[in-house]
C-alpha cells in the first residue's frame, strides 16, 4: 500500500468538503443576519460549520502537500483504501457541525461527548450512505442548516463523492476505475465515454437535472424553496430525512407524495439508463432485463399492499399494541394513533396511494414515510422485510443488494434445480441474450453470501443492546441494506436515539459496509492490503 498517494487523495476530499460546508454556513449566517458578526460567529448553527469549514480546509491542504509525491501512484489497492477512508473522513468532518451544536443545547446531558459525538456521527454516516436512520427527536427543532446539511450529505452520497471529484477534477490523482466502482452500485461496467471522468460527469449531470425537475414540481405543491430542496435531495439520494418530524405525511398533499412517489421510482433506476433515455433511446428501457424486474417488482408490490389495506386495513389493535416501541405511548395516546392510521386506508385510492408510496419507499431504500407500516398485518411486515433485501438497480442510488444480483442468484438456483434433474445439462447464466460469465457470476453469489451472513451477524450482535429481537433483525437489514426506519422499536415512527453508544457504533459500521458494498471495506480492513 502506497500511503503517500491515499494521504494525497484524502487530503484533496477534505478541501472539497471544506468548501461544501460553506453552503450551510452560509444558511445560518442569513438565518442570524440580525446579529453581530461576532454572534453569528459564536451561533451554534454557524459556529460548528467554521471549526469544520477551517479543519477541514487546513488539515487537507497539508495532506495534500505533505504526500504530494503520491499524486500518480494509485493501484487498486490504494483505490480501495481511498473510497473507504474517504467516506470515513468526509463523515468526521461533517459531523463536527453536529457535535458542537449537540454540546450547545445537550449541555450537561447523560454521556457526555462521547454520546453527543457518537450522535452526531451516525446521523452524518446515515446521510451521506442514504440510510436515512435518525437519532433526532425533534427534527423540526434543529436550524436550517443543520437540517441543510443533512439533505447535503445525502445528496453527496447518493451519487458518491469521490465519483463527483473524479467529475470535476480529473486531473487532481482521485482517479481509478476501481474507486468509481466501489461508488456507483451494483455489478455493472457500462460506460458511457471512454473517459472515465466523462462518465461520471454524465452521472452527475442527470442526477442535477432530475433534481432540479423534482425541486420545481415540489415547489409547485405548496413546499418552499428549502424544503423543496431538502426533499429532493433525501429522494434522488434514496435517503429519507425530512425537515418534518412526521416526514412526508406533514404535508397531506396527494400532488406532493406522488411526485415523490415517481421520483423514487426514477432513483431506483440505472442512472446510464437514464442518460439514453433523455438522448431518445427508449429502446433500452425495453431491452434492459433489470428494469423490467425492478418494474415488476414495484407493480406487483403495489398490487399487493393495495389490496391487503383496503380489505383487512390494519392488522387489529390488540395485536399491534404488543409491538415492542422504544418511545412510551399511553393507551389513549396510541388507540389516536391507530385510528388515524386506519383512516389513511379507508377508500381504494387512499389504500392505493399510501401503498405507493410506502411500497417505493422501501423497494429504493429511500426511507421516506407517510403511513405506520409497523400496524399493518403481520404479512405485509415480513414483505417489506424481504424487500430490503432487494433494493433498486445497479447503478441507481438505492441500497440493498441490487436487483441485478437477486436475478443473478435466483437462475443459479433455478440452474442447479435443472441440472439435478438433467446432469449433462450445459445452462450458463444469461440476463436477456447476454451470458454472464463465470467470475461475475461466482463474484455476484459470494457479494449474497456476505451480505446475508453480516446481517444475521449484525442482528446477533444488536441483540446485545435491544431488549427485542424484531428490533435486531430490523435494525440490521434497515442500515446494511440503507433503509433507515425498519420494525418495531426502529419502525417508522421511532428513531435510533434510544439504542446505546456501541450499538450505534455496530450499525454506522453496517451503513458503511451496506453503501460501499461490504467488498470495499472488507478488502482496507485486511492487514495483507496494507503491506507494501
Amino acid at each position: 500500500m502506497r500511503t503517500e498517494a491515499v494521504g494525497y487523495a484524502l487530503g484533496k476530499l477534505m478541501q472539497v468538503m471544506g468548501v461544501v460546508l460553506l453552503v450551510p454556513l452560509a444558511i445560518g449566517a442569513y438565518d442570524c443576519r440580525h446579529l453581530n458578526v461576532g454572534s453569528i460567529a459564536a451561533a451554534p448553527e454557524c459556529l460548528g460549520f467554521i471549526v469544520g469549514v477551517v479543519f477541514s480546509l487546513l488539515v487537507g491542504s497539508w495532506l495534500a502537500f505533505f504526500f504530494r509525491s503520491g499524486r500518480k501512484r494509485q493501484s487498486i489497492k490504494e483505490g480501495y483504501a481511498i473510497v473507504t477512508l474517504g467516506w470515513v473522513t468526509l463523515a468526521l468532518v461533517s459531523a463536527i457541525p453536529f457535535t458542537l451544536y449537540f454540546m450547545a443545547v445537550r449541555a450537561g446531558a447523560e454521556g457526555g461527548f462521547i454520546r453527543v459525538f457518537t450522535d452526531a456521527y451516525f446521523e452524518v454516516m446515515s446521510g451521506f450512505t442514504t440510510t436515512g436512520a435518525s437519532i433526532l427527536t425533534d427534527v423540526e427543532a434543529l436550524p436550517r442548516s443543520l437540517l441543510f446539511l443533512r439533505a447535503l450529505t445525502h445528496w453527496l452520497g447518493g451519487m458518491g463523492i469521490i465519483t463527483l471529484a473524479i467529475a470535476i477534477f480529473p486531473a487532481m490523482g482521485v482517479s481509478g476505475y476501481m474507486m468509481f466502482r466501489s461508488e456507483v452500485p451494483g455489478p455493472t461496467t457500462d460506460k458511457l465515454q471512454p473517459r472515465l471522468a466523462q462518465t461520471a460527469s454524465i452521472l452527475w449531470g442527470v442526477y442535477m437535472l432530475l433534481s432540479a425537475v423534482e425541486t420545481v414540481l415540489l415547489m409547485v405543491g405548496g413546499m418552499s424553496l428549502f424544503d423543496a430542496v431538502c426533499h429532493t435531495f433525501a429522494t434522488m439520494a434514496t435517503g429519507g430525512f425530512s425537515t418534518r418530524n412526521a416526514s412526508v405525511a406533514a404535508y397531506n398533499s396527494d400532488f406532493i407524495e406522488w411526485v415523490i412517489i415517481i421520483f423514487m421510482y426514477f432513483a431506483g433506476i440505472n442512472f446510464l439508463l437514464h442518460f439514453k433515455v433523455l438522448r431518445g433511446d427508449l429502446n433500452s428501457l425495453v431491452k434492459n432485463r433489470e428494469f423490467t424486474f425492478y418494474s415488476a417488482i414495484v407493480l406487483a408490490t403495489i398490487v399487493i399492499v393495495t389490496a391487503v389495506l383496503y380489505l383487512n386495513g390494519p392488522a387489529p389493535i390488540e395485536e399491534t399494541a404488543g409491538h415492542y416501541r422504544a418511545s412510551d405511548w399511553s393507551s389513549e395516546q396510541f388507540a389516536r394513533h391507530y385510528a388515524e392510521e386506519s383512516a389513511k386506508v379507508n377508500s381504494l385510492y387512499d389504500s392505493f396511494r399510501v401503498a405507493s408510496f410506502q411500497a417505493l419507499s422501501i423497494v429504493t431504500t429511500t426511507g421516506f414515510v407517510t403511513a405506520d407500516f409497523d400496524l399493518w398485518p403481520e404479512f405485509l411486515r415480513l414483505l417489506l422485510i424481504i424487500l430490503m433485501f432487494a433494493g433498486g438497480c445497479a447503478g441507481s442510488t438505492g441500497g440493498g443488494m441490487k436487483m441485478i444480483r437477486v436475478m443473478i442468484v435466483t437462475r443459479v438456483v433455478l440452474n442447479q434445480l435443472r441440472k439435478l434433474a438433467q446432469p449433462r445439462l450445459v445452462a450458463p447464466i444469461k440476463i436477456g441474450r447476454r451470458a454472464v460469465d463465470d467470475s461475475r457470476v461466482a463474484s455476484i453469489v459470494s457479494f449474497f453470501i456476505l451480505f446475508v451472513g453480516l446481517f444475521i451477524l449484525t442482528a446477533v450482535l444488536m441483540t446485545l443492546f435491544v431488549p427485542d429481537l424484531t428490533t435486531a433483525v430490523a435494525c440490521s437489514i434497515a442500515t446494511i441494506g440503507n433503509i433507515g426506519p425498519g420494525l418495531s422499536g426502529v419502525g417508522a415512527v421511532e428513531n435510533y436515539s434510544w439504542i446505546p453508544v456501541p450499538g450505534k457504533w455496530v450499525l454506522i459500521l453496517s451503513m458503511l459496509l451496506g453503501r460501499l458494498e461490504i467488498f470495499t471495506v472488507l478488502i482496507v480492513l485486511s492487514p495483507a492490503v496494507w503491506r507494501r
